[in-house]
Formats: structure tokens, sequence, C-alpha cells
């Protein structure tokens, strides 16, 4: 990787300011003072300083977000805010981006990353992950509505869902819990809406056996541990 990319890329500066740092002398290579931005480094085995200070390499970031209703989820928009928006600089400069989406009016756990291979792990249709969701419905429940789900519901457009497990939480103030593995547009709210219901609030709260941190406030995030992400690679 070209040495002007790299610092770059960890926030050390533009390019331009790269280059400015290295004319000053103030970056060197294996002890040595370097003045090549276009120098070609291993960031594996070479040790890079910028005033003394060790420069440690991230290719990838990996963030769990408790994300917050009214934001959506994608990188730019010219409307609203994004969950990239809630970002600090420090992160937004390994330009990540959403795994999946979540809708503009429904919170919960949201997976943020610039690895590509690791979101496609989560999210392409082959993979079958399960996505956990807690909702408050209006409207009375059909008596059968457990099973209907769980045939799987002709929405609006002739969609035929997968089966989707349902379980009420509580019959009186209607809350529940849905489990899917395909991520259809607003499909939960769909789902409901073909048995003569509506969701009211809407909340993810897992993705395969990754579960939203319960103490990680809305709107807030953090890494994800080191068995979280394992556990996320190891999904095939």
């Amino acid at each position: 990787m070209r040495l002007d990319k790299l610092l770059s890329n960890m926030g050390v500066g533009s390019r331009k300011e790269v280059k400015q740092l290295l004319k000053s002398k103030r970056i060197t290579v294996n002890e040595v003072i370097v003045k090549d931005s276009g120098m070609h480094v291993d960031p594996e085995y070479d040790q890079i300083f910028v005033d003394d200070q060790l420069i440690s390499y991230q290719k990838h970031i990996y963030l769990m977000m408790h994300k917050p209703p009214g934001v959506v989820s994608a990188t730019v928009d010219n409307r609203d805010r994004t969950v990239i928006d809630l970002l600090s600089a420090d992160e937004k400069k390994f330009e990540p981006f959403p795994v999946g989406r979540l809708d503009k009016d429904t919170e919960g756990l949201l997976l943020i990353t610039n690895d590509g291979e690791l979101a496609h792990r989560l999210t392409s249709p082959k993979k079958h992950v399960e996505k956990v969701y807690i909702a408050h419905i209006s409207g009375e429940f059909p008596e059968n509505i457990v099973e209907q789900f769980q045939e799987g519901l002709t929405l609006e457009d002739g969609y035929q869902t997968k089966p989707a497990k349902l379980e009420i939480l509580n019959k009186q103030s209607k809350e529940v819990k849905v489990t899917i593995t395909e991520g259809k547009y607003h499909q939960i709210k769909r789902m409901f809406i073909a048995v003569g219901c509506k969701v009211t609030y809407l909340k993810r709260v897992q993705m395969a056996n990754l579960q939203l941190d319960d103490s990680l406030p809305i709107g807030d995030f953090r890494p994800l541990t080191e068995d979280e992400l394992q556990y996320c690679k190891s999904l095939n």
C-alpha cells in the first residue's frame, strides 16, 4: 500500500498534508526518515511513526449501533440524517456502511462496517440468517395468527413470505416477537397488514446469535467484542 494512502486512511491527514509531513522529515518507516509519499509499505510488518507516534494500521471497522427512530439506514441522504451521520470522524474515515436496512421509524440492532464480505454473509438471502424483532400491534389478532405466520403470508403485492415465527409476549398489550429469515421492504409491517393488524412500534433485537447490547443507549454505538466479531466471521 502507498504510504500516503495508508496515512490518509488512518486519519493522519489528507494526502497533501501527508506530503508536507514527509517534506518536514516527520515520518519514519522502520526508523528511517522517508520523503517519498508513493513509497509502498506493508502495514503488517513495517513500523511507521509520525512525530514519534506509532501508526497502527486498521483495515476494517465493526460497530454495533442501537439505531434510533427517525434516522435512515444509508451512507448519505439528501433529506434525513443517516446512521453514518451519528459516527465520529474517527469512524467515518473508514468509509463504513450499514449492514442491511432498518426502516426510518424502526430502532434496534444495526451493524456498521466497511467489510463487504462480512456484510454479504449477514444479508445474503441464501444464508437464511434469522432476524428477531419486538413489535407492538394495534388491531385484533386472528385466532390462528401464529399458524399463519408459520405457513407464510401473502402480501398485498402477491409475494408469499417464507415461514416466520410469531410469539405473543403479552396478549393484552399486544407485544409480540417476530423472527424472519428474509428482509423484504417493510416486511414485518406488511405481514401484519395481511392479517388485519398494524405495527405501531418495531425494534430489532437480534441477528443470528448476535444480540443487541441492552446497555447501549438509543443512538449510541460500540465496537463489536472479539467474540461477537469471530462469531459473525464464522457464519457460512
